[in-house]
């Protein structure tokens, strides 16, 4: 048993002093993936792992090609997988609701329209209160699946927004988290007209330090999936030009509004 012990200590001396000899990275971009579909998830993962790439999920229990929902019982094993890894978590709404409009008067209202649960498709009327319910709904869940606490922060669905809305939500403890239109990754595209090597190249072409870029775990209309063919080879092409990827939890826009949350 000391034997044993000795060699995982060499090991993980071995490990440390590897790390530290890496030179630090002073190109970070801010890989985040949303929920879809799900039918790429497992690629996904199976890509960041092999490439050693952390990133951060925004997660909505959204219609899935297996199982009862991006956040429902099939799909707790993939999340739980994840936090394991290192990966961080965010709110992207739990039935994941477009804003529409503000509404006029106080106290805040909002016209939203959730795309999945079981009114999705239908026009709402929400208060500022319903609204910080629906972000606080999806981070319970993910705290229950996973065991690690999400990140204060949410993208709402589509990046829509309104300043009234981003206050509400900040006022009850969510910053939100867009992206840079190099951050586009397209994936949400017809391949139809946007092909995609086409995706890619653009990518690696416009893509800058401190860029948070956005794609997801899997979207239903795009006929020629995009992680497949791009993900990696991204990846690999980013880190070829000197990037390196890290969490929200180090974006110089948040880790103060993070470590400051309760």
């Amino acid at each position: 048993m000391i034997a044993k012990a000795r060699v995982l200590l060499l090991a993980l001396a071995f490990a440390a002093a590897a790390a530290s000899a890496q030179p630090a990275c002073d190109k970070p971009v801010y890989l985040t993936l949303d929920t879809g579909h799900m039918g790429v998830a497992n690629y996904i993962a199976e890509v960041l792992n092999r490439q050693h790439v952390l990133v951060t999920f925004f997660a909505a229990n959204e219609k899935t090609k297996e199982g009862d929902g991006s956040l429902g019982t099939y799909w707790a094993p993939w999340w739980k997988a994840r936090a394991a890894e290192g990966h961080d978590f965010a709110s992207h709404t739990f039935d994941h609701t477009y804003w529409r409009a503000d509404l006029a008067g106080e106290p805040p209202r909002f016209r939203v329209r959730p795309s999945a649960g079981p009114n999705a498709g239908k026009d709402e009327v929400w208060t500022a209160q319903e609204y910080c319910a629906e972000i606080a709904r999806s981070e319970r869940r993910l705290q229950e699946i996973t065991g690690k606490k999400p990140l204060p922060l949410y993208r709402a669905p589509g990046g829509k927004t309104s300043p009234r809305l981003l206050a509400v939500a900040k006022s009850c403890g969510y910053a939100h988290v867009g992206w840079p239109p190099a951050g586009f990754l397209g994936d949400e595209l017809p391949s139809e007209v946007a092909s995609n090597d086409q995706l890619m190249q653009k990518a690696l072409r416009n893509i800058r330090k401190g860029d948070i870029l956005v794609a997801h775990l899997g979207i239903w209309s795009r006929k020629d999936p995009w992680a497949p063919a791009v993900l990696e080879p991204l990846i690999v092409g980013l880190k070829a030009k000197g990037f390196c990827f890290a969490t929200l939890r180090e974006h110089p826009d948040y880790r103060d509004w993070i470590a400051g949350a309760k």
